[in-house]
């Protein structure tokens, strides 16, 4: 195995379409050693589905970034309060988070949650007509999982504009400058608005819960960030993927009761989350056939780990009588996303709404031109453009 002599997830190519990478890297091996950046770093990237899953539950890949970045130099000016959370903890702390979170996306508490998302969605399309130019992430894939999240949290709909804003700056991945300064905005709103609603529910459990005011300030800062970010990309991809797929399209049209089973397909298809977040190894550690030394980052990636063919036959093509319950989407194990009951059903609510009302609809510019997000984090468009009909 020869590992690439420069970052093969920075390519420019490697945003809009990062499947043809992910293909030629597994076809190499499915867990090696490539370059970071341009400071001679280098991690370890997984792009099998095997390697993925297995690394995803291995106690020796820990979550804790403040341990793996307490004694290296960093010019980052993060809000103290934004990594307190459970994507950068590892048990028993995250396991408190985890136990407080997995409460707020319930089956039960999602299932309450459905007329509102239902009432969002049917609001931000109440002026949708056949024949209208949309953008559909601007217009719906943005505001529908903000609005969710800002009602669970009691953000009031004045500010949800401002926190969405602040949470796509946090993932723009080009610039530390705006990713610190959202940090920033983002917490001390937070810090704000938890310090005045005691009484809030969401504050209650967390108190119940035995989180602290930083860690409480730093869950909502996740469920805003993660939630919105994740579920805008898997409405949009989602689509995309659709409109590719006429012959998908079409059968969702003709049998929207289909859509609920079509979401693991979809996910797995076209995952929002393309690399997971930071992971380090604490000891030497094996996984696959390769061994990883103690002390370097580690990058399991959901959106190679899905569209690989040992697990996936003909992985390349969109099959809704695919059993793709298996995908990595999501995650695996005790970091598997808890918010995902939500995500789907609100996925689920957007697509039956545009595939009822506007069963011909179309992409008003060729899939080429479409714009990707510069990040290797997500896979997710910047605006896609539908002709409705």
């Amino acid at each position: 195995m020869t590992a690439p002599r420069q970052d093969p997830l920075r390519d420019p190519r490697f945003f809009a379409d990062p499947y043809p990478t992910y293909d030629r890297l597994r076809e190499g091996c499915p867990v090696q050693r490539i370059p970071t950046g341009s400071g001679g770093h280098h991690a370890y990237l997984i792009t099998g589905h095997r390697e993925a899953r297995e690394a995803f539950t291995d106690p020796r890949l820990s979550k804790d970034t403040a341990r793996f970045f307490a004694d290296r130099p960093s010019q980052r000016d993060l809000h103290p309060a934004i990594s307190r959370n459970m994507l950068a903890s590892d048990p028993p702390a995250h396991t408190r988070h985890r136990r407080v979170a997995t409460r707020l996306f319930t089956t039960g508490r999602v299932r309450e949650l459905r007329p509102f998302i239902t009432r969002v969605v049917d609001d931000l399309t109440a002026t949708w007509q056949p024949g209208t130019d949309i953008d559909l992430v601007a217009d719906l894939a943005i505001p529908l999982p903000v609005t969710v999240v800002c009602e669970l949290l009691g953000v009031p709909a004045a500010d949800r504009a401002s926190l969405a804003a602040w949470s796509h700056d946090l993932f723009d991945a080009t610039d530390t400058a705006r990713i610190d300064a959202a940090s920033h905005r983002i917490g001390d709103y937070l810090t704000d608005m938890i310090d005045g609603s005691p009484d809030h529910w969401f504050v209650r459990d967390c108190a119940a819960g035995g989180l602290d005011r930083d860690e409480t300030v730093s869950l909502a800062a996740l469920l805003l960030v993660a939630g919105h970010e994740t579920t805008t990309h898997f409405i949009g991809n989602a689509v995309l993927a659709l409109l590719r797929n006429p012959e998908a399209f079409d059968r969702l049209v003709r049998d929207p009761d289909l859509i609920p089973g079509a979401l693991d397909e979809l996910l797995r298809f076209d995952s929002p989350i393309s690399v997971a977040t930071f992971r380090h190894s604490t000891q030497d550690l094996r996984v696959g056939d390769t061994d990883i030394p103690a002390g370097y980052p580690v990058l399991i990636s959901p959106g190679a780990a899905n569209r690989d063919p040992s697990r996936f036959p003909d992985p390349n093509r969109l099959d809704l009588d695919r059993d793709a319950s298996a995908h990595l989407s999501f995650g695996h194990g005790i970091h598997r996303c808890p918010g995902a009951p939500l995500a789907r059903a609100e996925a689920e609510i957007t697509l039956r709404t545009l595939l009822t009302r506007f069963p011909n609809t179309r992409l008003t510019i060729p899939p080429h031109s479409l714009p990707w997000r510069p990040t290797r984090l997500t896979h997710g468009l910047t605006t896609l453009p539908l002709t409705l009909a």
